[in-house]
């Protein structure tokens, strides 16, 4: 799983590398033409969830299910 993890952190950093000079170009031509918000918008968005990929992805799939012999699960 950590191998998946890191394979998707990798990727994230490659789309936030291709993608920031789109932001910084839709930036410029939104102070002309402000029709251009809603995609620069949109654009900074995806950065911001890759980049939440990158520095704060949710624990692997793996650590969210307890495991079938803790205590919790011969309580019930």
């Amino acid at each position: 799983m950590s191998e998946d993890s890191e394979h998707a952190r990798r990727l994230a950093q490659n789309l936030v590398e291709l993608l920031s000079p789109y932001e910084e170009e839709l930036i410029q031509l939104e102070r002309d033409a402000p029709a251009y918000g809603p995609l620069r918008r949109a654009l900074g968005i995806v950065i911001a969830e890759a980049c939440y990929c990158i520095k704060d992805g949710p624990a692997p799939q793996e650590n969210l299910v307890p495991p079938l012999d803790d205590e919790a699960s011969r309580a019930g």
